[in-house]
């Protein structure tokens, strides 16, 4: 039999609610404990689980001896000393994206975790989604051929934030998704952004993404829109695949069409291009919640000490590209560079 894996979470906000609710649905989980600063929502954990113990005070987690993990659902100006407290009280962490509000932050999470042996984790949840999965599958089996270009859009009216600006709130998504499904590594960013409503933290935002391979990645991301929109369209020379994933019946749709041009021209100017179109596929797709996936990986990797899909250096990876993101929104859309 399977040891108990005894969780406790802080945070019963929005995530939260979701973040507890999966993990009672995983076999051979306990959720112990629930923190929150505010009363009412202790008081609707009471009410929707009763056998849950609620407290106001984190510390009551760790320093629990029989909890295993402990589960961070709070504003991301919290993350690092939440999670450093648990790493220090030997508790193994998932933590809410994104994993810090800084890379030297993120870093020594990553080191301390490390230095401990115990699993960090941040919750990059769009990565266990089955349309993500599918896309980075086809990818690596070269159905799309060489990658030209990654294009997303995700923009809609609110929720504006208090603690974060628009990059750090929704292109997240969109640059742990890169970071998931090419196979390149990006060196540089260079972005651009706009503040209208709150304390000059930017509402809308251009990324732009530089890969030493010849393929190019825009992230436009914007909380004054007048629609939702979830749309990506990835290009490569053999197909092209667009991903909406407001579409809940074909959140995927992979067109095997292109062009087709002649290379015994050496003038451009008059090479023959002509266009490929045949067809359209939209592949079947499991409809298990990403939340529950992202929740079990963590749990069997405490088990086999296995590494996660978003594991601490993933979330390092993620802070690196956003602290850039900002600091070339600062200097106007300059090229910021990172070392791996």
């Amino acid at each position: 039999m399977k040891r108990t894996i005894s969780v406790g979470i802080i945070g019963f906000g929005y995530w939260g609610n979701h973040l507890v609710r999966n993990f009672f649905a995983i076999p051979d989980v306990q959720v112990k404990v629930v923190s929150d600063l505010d009363l009412n929502n202790l008081k609707n954990v009471r009410v929707c689980y009763p056998n849950v113990q609620i407290t106001t005070n984190c510390r009551d987690i760790f320093t629990d001896p029989e909890i295993d993990a402990v589960v961070i659902a709070t504003p991301s100006s919290t993350h690092y000393y939440l999670a450093m407290r648990a790493l220090l009280a030997g508790k193994h962490v998932l933590v809410e994206k994104p994993l810090a509000d800084t890379v030297d932050r993120a870093a020594r999470m990553v080191a301390e975790a490390n230095r401990r042996n115990l699993l960090l984790m941040v919750d990059h949840t769009f990565v266990y989604t089955s349309a993500v999965q599918e896309i980075r599958k086809l990818i690596a089996l070269n159905q799309l051929g060489n990658i030209y270009y990654y294009d997303s859009v995700r923009v809609n009216l609110g929720k504006f934030q208090r603690d974060v600006n628009v990059v750090w709130d929704l292109a997240v998504h969109d640059l742990s998704i890169i970071d998931y499904v090419l196979p390149y590594e990006p060196y540089a960013i260079s972005a651009i952004g706009a503040s209208h409503i709150y304390r000059k933290k930017e509402n809308i935002a251009y990324l732009r993404l530089f890969f030493k391979e010849n393929v190019i990645a825009s992230v436009h991301v914007n909380w004054l829109a007048p629609e939702k929109i979830r749309l990506t369209t990835i290009g490569g020379d053999l197909k092209m695949l667009v991903y909406d994933d407001l579409d809940s019946t074909k959140k995927i749709k992979v067109y095997d069409k292109g062009i087709v041009s002649s290379s015994h021209f050496n003038d451009c100017h008059n090479m023959p291009i002509g266009y490929r179109e045949e067809g359209i596929c939209s592949p079947q797709l499991d409809r298990t919640e990403a939340l529950w996936k992202m929740g079990s990986q963590f749990v069997e990797s405490i088990r086999e000490g296995s590494r996660p899909v978003s594991d601490g250096e993933a979330g390092l990876r993620i802070v690196r590209m956003l602290e850039a993101a900002d600091h070339s929104i600062e200097q106007q859309g300059k090229l910021v560079e990172w070392s791996s």
